[in-house]
């Protein structure tokens, strides 16, 4: 297998069924994108973008993600990060590493869900208060 040091980008409405090996297709409209894995196994790779899971900066003519992509599911057990559209690539994980990463990702969407949960309860107080004044 061949390790990617770089890869281009594609703004998409849907992901293709076929993906190429040296693009990260993004859809704005469904908040996701989605690339072949950079160390050259051909599995796909989904990002959710979303404040819980990846975040995307579009530079212009690169792109980044945020944070790493960890690829523990894999076989091939890659570990990079898309960084102004170069791949960098992250030393080997052992596996109690790899779980406490999962443990703290976890953590991180619970909280995130409990940030958001809590925003909108705040706001339909609100609501309620002024529409029925209690």
């Amino acid at each position: 297998m061949i390790r990617q040091k770089s890869m281009r980008h594609a703004y998409v409405e849907y992901i293709p069924e076929k993906l190429e090996h040296d693009v990260l297709y993004i859809s704005k409209k469904y908040r996701t994108a989605s690339h072949l894995c950079c160390c050259g196994c051909g599995l796909r790779v989904v990002t959710p973008l979303n404040p819980a899971k990846w975040m995307l900066t579009d530079h212009g003519q690169t792109v980044s993600l945020y944070p790493s992509i960890g690829n523990w599911s894999f076989p091939c057990k890659s570990h990079y990060w898309i960084d102004h559209s170069r791949i960098r690539w992250a030393g080997k994980m052992s596996e109690k590493q790899i779980t406490n990463v999962r443990k703290f990702d976890r953590l991180d969407a619970d909280r995130h869900a409990a940030r958001n949960t809590n925003a909108l309860s705040r706001f339909g107080d609100l609501l309620k208060h002024w529409f029925m004044g209690s």
